[in-house]
């Protein structure tokens, strides 16, 4: 019995570290974003009615969209989410031009591609060799279940996983 519960123990701890693996920190916090990268697009947010979003790209995810293909390996887009403006009774605030206004800046989420990326995780979460992080405005990591954002850009195979690459290309 006692071998069995030595067993079992190891093949947790052994099961625990491979999905370490699929979580491992491999963003990190593009310092200098709003300066160094192309502002491509700002919008309301589709995923979400109370929330905005100001969309950057680095050099590599512009000059790969030029091209017109898939974006190249070091590709990174950064998404400013900001709460969107709210009256007295709750309701989101929109401007004469039919968009939300931004209010609040709550979160920086950034989407990065590199080789090899998707091959640890499960297929219905893979988004080709993208994969995400979600930041708070200083740049620490948020402790957020980031396989809503990877279920959520998982089927746009079309679009390279990307709600917005039509914004990116000239």
């Amino acid at each position: 019995m006692r071998a069995y519960l030595i067993t079992a123990a190891a093949v947790v701890v052994s099961i625990a570290g491979s999905m370490a693996v699929a979580e491992e920190e491999r963003i990190a916090f593009p310092a200098g974003y709003a300066s160094k990268f192309t502002n491509y697009l700002s919008s309301d947010r589709v995923q979400n009615p109370d929330q905005t979003i100001r969309l950057f790209a680095n050099d590599i995810a512009m000059s790969g969209a030029k091209n017109g293909k898939s974006l190249p390996e070091g590709s990174v887009l950064v998404g400013e989410i900001y709460a969107a403006k709210k009256d007295a009774e709750g309701k989101v605030i929109v401007s004469s031009l039919g968009r939300r206004v931004s209010d609040k800046l709550v979160a920086v989420a950034v989407m990065e591609k590199r080789a090899g990326w998707g091959q640890s995780l499960p297929e219905e979460l893979r988004n080709g060799d993208w994969d995400f992080a979600i930041f708070s405005p200083k740049g620490e990591k948020l402790d957020k279940d980031i396989n809503a954002c990877r279920s959520c850009h998982a089927p746009l195979t079309s679009t390279d996983h990307l709600f917005s690459i039509e914004h990116i290309a000239p």
